[in-house]
């Protein structure tokens, strides 16, 4: 078992994305744009290299430049359309600056993918106030603004347009870190009802519920807590970041053009199985089983 010193390498890295398999076509999103926030790192960063790959080009957005700068680099260096958008999601003049620049700069955006996020893991009952915040700030509020600012744009300029979420499984128990499920829960929520709002404006509202994603992520957990998560469901393994991305396509083409206000959980049956802790499971339960 790996130790608090021990080097990670989790997830998929820019030369496995660049070459692995899908099952799309390579020209599916020829001449369409999309918005990946958080796009440079994790689950984000093999959304922005499926949809380049597919012929998106991908404006990839994130707070700090050089972190952008440098994954649109590994894009542009396999022949692939992306470009760098910084702005603080949580910042709602920020994200109507960004989205006024992308339709200047594009005269159009296609779709808009929001994986923007992040959280600790906590026993809830010591979550500071600035904590408990900030989690709800960016999970919650950001990924709420993007969706605003993307719906009034495809509203003003009679353009269809697809919104997927990334969110989190909440219905099975997902413990240490119920600031995330509960901001995540909100976007469910949130979704759901905007599906139905923005239907007649021929815009889809979808999200996706990692389970056991490996990715650099999880270099916050416990290493105790990291072994544990390919157990967390009956496939006994870990997913990828390619497997929400391939789910982020099919919900964004036509493939999924029949779909929205849906939760689509990727996780392994994980739901089905039992439980998850982030934090390590207290000894009471172990003694009680």
């Amino acid at each position: 078992m790996p130790t608090d010193t021990t080097p990670l390498k989790l997830g998929l890295q820019d030369a496995e994305l660049a070459v692995h398999p899908t099952v799309y076509a390579p020209g599916l999103f020829t001449g369409q744009v999309a918005v990946v926030s958080g796009g440079a790192g994790g689950i984000g960063r093999a959304i922005c290299w499926l949809l380049a790959r597919l012929g998106a080009h991908v404006c990839v957005v994130g707070r700090t430049q050089a972190k952008l700068e440098e994954i649109v680099g590994k894009l542009a260096d396999a022949g692939l359309k992306a470009s760098a958008d910084a702005a603080d999601i949580r910042d709602p003049d920020a994200v109507d600056h960004l989205f006024d620049h992308l339709w200047s700069t594009h005269g159009r955006v296609d779709m808009l993918i929001n994986s923007a996020g992040g959280q600790f893991p906590q026993p809830a009952i010591d979550f500071s106030v600035k904590g408990w915040n900030a989690v709800v700030n960016t999970n919650l509020n950001g990924t709420w603004f993007m969706m605003q600012a993307a719906a009034k744009r495809w509203r003003d300029h009679g353009h269809r347009g697809s919104i997927v979420n990334i969110v989190v499984v909440t219905t099975h128990g997902l413990y240490g870190i119920a600031h995330t499920v509960a901001a995540r829960s909100g976007v469910i929520g949130l979704s759901r009802a905007v599906a139905v709002e923005w239907a007649p404006l021929n815009i889809r509202v979808n999200c996706i519920a990692p389970g056991a994603i490996e990715t650099e992520g999880w270099a916050v957990y416990t290493p105790e807590a990291r072994a544990a998560y390919p157990r967390s469901n009956p496939m006994m393994r870990s997913g990828s970041a390619w497997d929400i991305a391939e789910s982020c396509a099919y919900l964004s083409a036509s493939s999924g053009s029949f779909v929205t206000g849906e939760t689509l959980t990727v996780d392994g049956g994980g739901q089905l199985w039992g439980e998850t802790w982030t934090t390590g499971k207290p000894d009471y339960f172990e003694k009680k089983m």
